[in-house]
């Protein structure tokens, strides 16, 4: 899809469109993000903060009114919207993790969701799951309020989105169909990095594990199926977990990745293996000079590198390279995944594009690897812009899953 708006500059434009994406689940309304987008100055991470900032505030205010003046959907819509941009506000400012903007932004995120989540009915419950001496923040939504045991997704987002994100990336959709849903923050994701200042570890199925521990006391769950969804790096993470849990019974990873090693080595005119000594390494000046003026000359570089540092809690370009070597699920992991999954893979996928075919040719489990293209308006990352058309389809799929052996094949476009 050519760019709408900010045409030139990538990074501006995916976000945007993210946020054109969430429409489909009450996160955005378009008129408001246009308007919102031309008064930014492409390029300008203290613009984008200020427009979407103004525009949360409104749009919450808006919230405010509706629900002292007793009109319950007209709030729960607004404070949706709100959370979603006030998400988009600070989305480019993580290069100074003590910039106090972040957490304002943040914060009002997370206040304008609870109020829409206690606005549904059933209500969305806020919960705090167990793990290793604190908590993982959450959200459990259920079909119905008969506390019968359905079909389960846990789910996560990946390497910069918000567990309150997850409702238009797949929770909202879940729900409407009868699932119970179980959406997490995990170790350097948002809610944990934001108030634990816990990084990302690659070991996530010690996460998993302590958020199905947590999962099946809850009676409307039903242990015996149990789904795990992952969005974007998420699609590493959700993998990684299911080849060392059984209590998986389906999987989906929207997008799949294999290997991020071949991103933080791919810029580096070296070897792979050379590449990742030298990142490794306790002094590379040289290097280092050249990871710097890589970002200098890529906005989508620089914003990834320093939103890695703050997400993997690193303090150097290098280190963040160094760190991400770890998560891959080479020797072996993929092939210890034994139940149905569903890889998804977007034709233009600007971030990991080639990584799901790697991941699904790896796999020995009952596998479909789902493709969406141009045509279709859904082939950017995690089908940003199409999301009524990708969950309709991931959610057949688990249907299907859920009740027999899923069948193995490579669905058409």
């Amino acid at each position: 899809m050519k760019p709408l708006l900010f045409p030139g500059n990538p990074s501006f434009w995916y976000e945007t469109l993210r946020s054109f994406g969430h429409i489909a689940y009450g996160g955005a309304d378009f008129g408001e993000v246009v308007t919102t987008c031309e008064r930014i100055i492409p390029g300008d991470y203290d613009s984008w903060h200020d427009a979407w900032l103004a525009t949360a505030d409104r749009v919450a205010g808006e919230g405010r009114a509706a629900l002292e003046g007793g009109h319950r959907v007209s709030a729960r819509d607004a404070f949706l919207r709100a959370s979603n941009y006030y998400r988009s506000a600070e989305f480019f400012l993580h290069g100074d993790p003590a910039d106090p903007r972040i957490r304002h932004a943040y914060d009002a995120s997370v206040a304008c969701f609870r109020e829409a989540a206690a606005l549904f009915t059933p209500a969305v419950e806020p919960v705090e799951i167990p793990y290793e001496g604190t908590v993982l923040p959450g959200y459990l939504y259920r079909a119905d309020d008969s506390g019968t045991a359905r079909p389960t997704v846990v789910m996560f987002n990946g390497f910069d989105g918000t567990v309150e994100e997850m409702h238009f990336f797949g929770a909202a959709a879940a729900a409407e169909r009868g699932y119970t849903v179980l959406a997490f923050d995990g170790p350097g994701q948002p809610g944990t990095r934001h108030r634990q200042g816990l990084g990302f570890r690659p070991d996530w199925e010690k996460v998993v594990g302590s958020v199905i521990d947590h999962a099946v006391t809850r009676p409307e769950v039903d242990p015996s199926r149990v789904a795990l969804l992952g969005a974007s790096m998420g699609g590493l993470l959700a993998p990684r977990a299911a080849a060392f849990d059984d209590r998986v019974a389906a999987l989906v990873c929207l997008d799949g990745v294999y290997d991020l090693g071949d991103i933080a080595t791919a810029g580096i005119p070296l070897p792979r293996a050379e590449a990742e000594r030298r990142l490794r390494a306790d002094h590379d000046p040289e290097l280092d000079a050249m990871l710097a003026e890589a970002m200098a000359g890529s906005p989508m570089l620089r914003w990834a590198v320093e939103h890695g540092m703050f997400a993997l809690n690193v303090t150097t370009p290098r280190a963040f390279g160094a760190a991400y070597l770890d998560y891959h699920l080479r020797d072996g992991v993929a092939e210890k995944i034994s139940c149905p999954t569903l890889v998804c893979a977007g034709a233009d996928d600007g971030f990991f594009r080639g990584q799901p075919e790697q991941l699904y040719e790896h796999l020995t489990c009952p596998r479909t690897l789902l493709e969406f293209t141009a045509g279709q308006g859904a082939d950017a990352h995690c089908q940003s812009g199409a999301q009524r058309l990708a969950f309709a389809r991931v959610y057949d799929w688990l249907d299907d899953a859920l009740t027999r052996r899923a069948p193995a094949l490579r669905a058409a476009p």
